[in-house]
């Protein structure tokens, strides 16, 4: 074999080997993001704002997340997620890390283990089985819940959304079973981190799932107790959810209660129904939901929203929706956009209209 053919063989095996290191890192180690905006107005019986928000389908957001294959079904990954506020430039959640921050590994047969900051049950499930989401507009499941500002993380002052409880779980353990015959669980502890308190100060979560073909249903409770450090917080809530797909038209609904045991009882319940269609690059949906607080009269919230969106392409969409939410007297100010801006609402007409267009790229 002549030398200099012998060289350029040697150097294209080179080049090859190169662009599979190449493509074994980008697999490995990739940087992911949103970024979505849109502008809002609501119109209620004491005035109207209109304003620019982050996160109208789904939360800003800037993310690495990494994994890696150790051979023998043995894998190893880390997610590491800030939330950002797209209309302020800021962090969202009030910490560098505070959407995701985890490390995990698992085992094929066995399932998966993750330490770190991670959602809980509850709040995946309260985002799988809603046609909106759990954002902060529109007819979404984050109009159910908050009662009484129940919004505690233990192990640190961090506050996370409503919807009935934390949403993420601080200094938390994780483990997912693999899938049997369309069946998973999965188990959750959050540490207090409280010297001589350790089961006393804690989050623990449960969660089981089936989905199978169109259909796809889940459970989940969590239970949070104060412990030492705030004897009476004792708060537990459960969720059960379900979606069925016919074709292109997708129902999804739940219902959510929460049982507070401090000596407030400030109990609620609420629960939603909604359907969505896709026609190509358009899809349309439609929801209804009701939040219930037990412990005061006259406190029920209702919000029916309808909503379109149009894909520009993979990572380009545009959206609109319109949303009327009907609040009695006593449902102080209603859970439309987790906060009503002052003068929006008087004291004889609590009711909202709310309208949202925007867009969302996804990388």
């Amino acid at each position: 074999m002549h030398p200099l053919f012998s060289l350029r063989n040697s150097l294209a095996g080179l080049g090859l080997c190169a662009a599979a290191g190449l493509a074994q890192a980008q697999d490995t180690l990739t940087l992911y993001g949103v970024a979505d905006m849109y502008a809002e107005g609501i119109w209620g019986g004491g005035g109207r704002i209109s304003r620019l928000q982050s996160g109208g389908l789904s939360g800003s957001r800037l993310g690495f997340r990494g994994r890696e294959n150790l051979g023998g079904g043995l894998d190893a990954d880390f997610v590491l997620e800030t939330g950002l506020n797209m209309d302020e430039g800021t962090y969202g959640q009030n910490a560098i890390f505070g959407r995701q921050a985890y490390v995990g590994w698992g085992y094929e047969p066995f399932g998966r283990v993750m330490l770190g900051r991670q959602y809980s049950s509850l709040y995946r499930l309260s985002d799988e089985f809603s046609v909106w989401s759990n954002l902060s507009n529109g007819p979404s499941s984050a109009v159910v819940g908050g009662f009484g500002g129940y919004e505690p993380v233990r192990g640190s002052s961090d506050s996370a959304t409503g919807n009935g409880g934390p949403a993420r779980l601080n200094n938390s353990v994780r483990y997912e079973s693999p899938v049997w015959a369309g069946f998973r669980f999965g188990v959750q502890g959050g540490f207090g981190e409280v010297a001589n308190d350790t089961g006393g100060n804690r989050v623990a979560d449960a969660y089981v799932r089936y989905a199978q073909g169109p259909v796809a249903i889940s459970a989940a409770m969590l239970d949070d107790k104060g412990g030492s450090v705030t004897p009476d917080a004792h708060r537990r809530s459960w969720i059960v959810g379900g979606t069925y797909s016919f074709g292109s038209l997708r129902l999804k609904g739940a219902y959510l209660d929460v049982d507070d045991r401090t000596p407030a009882n400030q109990d609620g319940s609420g629960w939603w129904l909604g359907a969505d269609y896709r026609l190509g690059v358009s899809l349309v949906k439609i929801q209804y939901v009701v939040n219930k607080p037990r412990y005061i009269d006259n406190a029920r919230t209702e919000g029916l929203g309808v909503g379109y969106e149009y894909s520009l392409s993979k990572r380009t969409t545009l959206y609109t929706g319109l949303t009327y939410f009907r609040n009695q007297e006593g449902a102080g100010l209603g859970r439309a956009s987790f906060s009503i801006p002052t003068g929006v609402t008087s004291t004889t007409d609590n009711d909202l209209t709310q309208w949202i267009g925007g867009m969302r790229f996804t990388f």
